[in-house]
């Protein structure tokens, strides 16, 4: 049913620390740790987001020897945060410290 798998994806961007890996991968792949480090959560609370993330084909995962690195899906999950980004700082004005801009020492 549609419905469930869009309740699914988009309760994915409504979690505050899903967002935030969200917002630290736009720059660019990292590992489990990196990320962690970046948005200031325990290295298993990310990992059991990143798997959530994942799971809806939100993120992909390679493997590098023992690490595995995550990156936003480039063809659907990048252009669409590009396009909220882009609303955000136009449209909405106002920002609360959870924007990209503001993330750059993620909160």
């Amino acid at each position: 049913m549609k419905e469930k798998s869009y309740d699914r994806f988009f309760a994915n961007f409504s979690n505050k620390t899903r967002l935030k890996i969200l917002t630290v991968l736009m720059d660019g792949p990292l590992s489990v740790s990196d990320i962690a480090e970046r948005v200031g959560e325990e290295q298993s609370n990310v990992s059991h987001n990143l798997e959530g993330l994942r799971k809806c084909s939100i993120l992909n995962v390679k493997k590098d020897g023992k690490k595995r690195i995550y990156s936003l899906n480039k063809e659907t999950v990048m252009p669409m945060l590009e396009l909220v980004e882009k609303h955000v700082h136009g449209a909405c004005g106002v920002c609360d410290g959870y924007c990209r801009a503001c993330m750059g020492g993620v909160k």
